[in-house]
């Protein structure tokens, strides 16, 4: 499985983010697909994932200003992150569970400046 992300770089508080990540490969089996984010000097924890049935699961810093959605013709999730704060400075990982195996993407830099 290979994961493809688009999205982020610089961004404002306050504003808006949108990451999307599609899958490739042996992509039958997959089930859930989401981000995750390591801050530095942090472990990585869960922004949003979902599941081929469309059932969701946020983070708890984050779950009142995120929105995953995933298109399964595409293989491909959308995050989007409201109201950005400095702590929301961070590398995303697109994640993807493949028959119980866990797939990372490489990482995209999410900064935000006041």
């Amino acid at each position: 499985v290979q994961l493809q992300a688009s999205g982020g770089g610089m961004m404002q508080a306050g504003g808006s983010l949108t990451l999307t990540c599609t899958a490739s490969g042996s992509i039958f089996g997959i089930n859930d697909m989401g981000y995750y984010r390591q801050a530095p000097g942090k472990q990585r924890e869960l922004v949003a994932r979902v599941s081929f049935a469309g059932i969701s699961q946020y983070g708890a810093s984050v779950r009142d200003r995120v929105t995953i959605s995933r298109d399964n013709a595409k293989i491909m999730v959308t995050l989007q992150m409201k109201n950005l704060i400095l702590a929301d400075t961070a590398v995303y990982f697109c994640y993807a569970d493949h028959l119980g195996d866990d797939f990372w993407g490489r990482g995209t830099q999410v900064t935000v400046s006041s």
